[in-house]
């Protein structure tokens, strides 16, 4: 698997909806929480890639 710090993820606030990424989370000391608003409630944005499954 890759390393966290090598992929540049990307989270929503859920309260004010802005975009950090997880550089913008290590320039601010590593913790989870919002540069605008401070709220410390982020979710991870998922790829807009589908996944395809072969079915057996």
């Amino acid at each position: 698997m890759s390393e966290e710090g090598s992929v540049n993820l990307v989270y929503e606030c859920i309260r004010c909806g802005a975009k950090v990424s997880t550089e913008d989370l290590t320039l601010r000391g590593g913790g989870i929480k919002c540069t605008v608003c401070g709220y410390r409630v982020l979710r991870k944005i998922r790829p807009p890639v589908v996944k395809r499954v072969k079915a057996e």
